[in-house]
């Protein structure tokens, strides 16, 4: 880990501060929108409006490559964040921060998609795996910091948002100054959903559901924490919480993974969060508590959907990682933008628990179908199935195709030597 960490450590500098500029944006957007009066329902569609550009990155951005060039795209894209984190502060209403939030996820996609194809084509086959589990630490480092600087000023004022502003400027510098090479880029076709369905039925449903999931967690937490009338810090804590499930729980679960049957522990966590979610709408919590919550639903977000690409990949054939996984994050994508909306929709109509209603009914849900899949479909051994790996749901399709195809290469490994398990 140390010599993939000395090899690409201008690429991991530069996304961390990329995500501490993204996780920063996400949070202060919902503190402001507060504090402007906006109402809730608007707030939503201002969250969801960042997922839908990013799913438009995710099918435009590999042409725009393949016709200017990495270099150009992550110029280009890289000054529209750093603009438009500015802008935020300029135009305080959810018309222009819907347009604004739109562009900015769009523009975070491809930035993403260009740092993960230097990632790859900078990296051997041998250290990929590590390079991408140091890529997603470093993801998650990144937001988790994120949260701890919007106590640095007054969201009321300017400078929480040049601070991100910044931080994303700053961030090119190492990426564009470093030795990497331009990487070849090849624009995968994707799947057909009926050929994606009928491989795995859970794994489609599963990320459409999960995907709301995650959406409105980290979408609608800090319009949440206004709404309920948390003060700056108490929300950077509790949002912060949210990662730091997600990442405390993902190696655990990834040994638990690969040694039983997928389906179960995707049953588990998921009944595990909406038993918490009911704890939360039932019981009057005070911060603490809510904070625990939060850690304990991003500590069943997070490896849900890595769970659900890992249990999707055990029956792909490895020359369908590519386009299988272009099909998985547009799934996922629509229903992260669904995610927010709905979640604003039930908040105006029932209250701040409205947050909590609709991430414990898409859990229960995602549970309830996964147990009726395993009346449907036979249980695979430990040696079928294929290697578990740490994925975010905020990767792009080139990351999750490579992490996919790293995780068959390393279960093929293992199975060729098995005094190593």
């Amino acid at each position: 880990m140390n010599s993939v960490v000395r090899s690409t450590w201008p690429l991991l500098l530069g996304i961390l501060l990329l995500m501490v500029g993204n996780g920063m944006q996400g949070t202060l957007l919902g503190i402001r929108g507060g504090i402007e009066g906006i109402p809730t329902l608007q707030m939503s569609f201002v969250m969801s409006t960042y997922y839908g550009g990013f799913l438009l990155g995710s099918l435009v951005v590999p042409g725009m490559i393949g016709t200017v060039g990495h270099i150009r795209v992550f110029a280009a894209l890289g000054s529209l964040i750093s603009a438009v984190l500015v802008l935020y502060a300029v135009a305080p209403n959810w018309i222009a921060w819907s347009v604004l939030r739109f562009i900015i996820g769009f523009s975070f996609c491809g930035v993403y998609i260009t740092g993960e194809s230097w990632l790859n084509a900078g990296t051997s086959n041998e250290k990929r795996g590590q390079a991408l589990s140091a890529y997603m630490m470093v993801q998650m480092m990144g937001v988790v910091s994120a949260q701890f600087l919007l106590n640095l000023g007054d969201p009321r004022d300017f400078l929480l948002f040049v601070i991100p502003s910044v931080l994303v400027s700053l961030s090119f510098t190492p990426i564009l100054l470093s030795a990497q090479p331009v990487p070849a880029f090849e624009t995968n076709k994707r799947m057909s959903f009926g050929r994606l369905y009928r491989a795995s039925p859970l794994g489609c449903i599963g990320v459409f559901l999960i995907g709301g999931v995650f959406s409105a967690l980290f979408g609608m937490s800090s319009v949440w924490g206004a709404e309920v009338g948390m003060s700056v810090r108490q929300i950077s804590t509790f949002v912060a919480a949210i990662y730091i499930g997600g990442l405390a729980v993902q190696y655990p679960i990834g040994w638990l993974s690969d040694r039983y049957d997928r389906r179960k522990l995707i049953m588990g966590l998921s009944v595990i969060g909406a038993l918490a979610i009911v704890v939360v709408v039932t019981l009057d919590l005070n911060i603490w508590g809510m904070t625990i919550i939060a850690a304990i639903i991003g500590g069943v977000a997070n490896p849900i959907y890595a769970l659900l690409l890992a249990y999707t990949n055990d029956y792909l054939d490895q020359s369908d990682m590519a386009s299988a996984s272009a099909g998985l994050l547009f799934i996922n994508g629509v229903g992260s933008i669904i995610g927010p909306m709905v979640t604003g929709w039930l908040m105006a109509g029932i209250g701040p628990d409205g947050f909590w209603v609709y991430m414990g009914v898409l859990l229960a849900l995602l549970a309830a179908y996964g147990g009726w899949r395993m009346t449907r479909r036979r249980s695979l051994s430990a040696q079928e199935q294929g290697g578990y790996t740490l994925i975010n749901p905020t990767a792009t399709s080139l990351a999750v195709g490579a992490a996919l195809d790293e995780a068959q290469s390393s279960a093929g490994a293992d199975e060729e030597n098995p005094q190593a398990n």
